[in-house]
């Protein structure tokens, strides 16, 4: 194995994990963005207020997206494998 097939799966790695947590992330900052802007102008700074929703958010998200992003990871991880099988 050389270390241009290693720089490829350490590319391909890092896009996988991109494209696994990047709509968990974008679901939780425009969630976190729309209470912050929710309590600004109401002035309500409650803790649970900007927890509660995010929690349920993400949770709703993981569970659409599930199974997409454990087909994700499996592919790659069947990828690795066959790599090393040629190694």
């Amino acid at each position: 194995m050389d270390s241009s097939t290693i720089m490829d799966v350490m590319r391909q790695m890092l896009l996988v994990c991109l494209q696994v947590a990047g709509p968990v992330l974008i679901v939780s900052i425009v969630v976190g963005l729309i209470v912050a802007i929710f309590q600004a102008a109401t002035q309500i700074h409650e803790q649970t207020l900007t927890f509660v929703p995010k929690l349920l958010v993400i949770s709703l998200t993981l569970l659409v997206l599930g199974d997409w992003i454990s087909t994700n990871i499996q592919d790659f991880v069947t990828h690795i494998f066959e790599l090393m099988a040629q190694v």
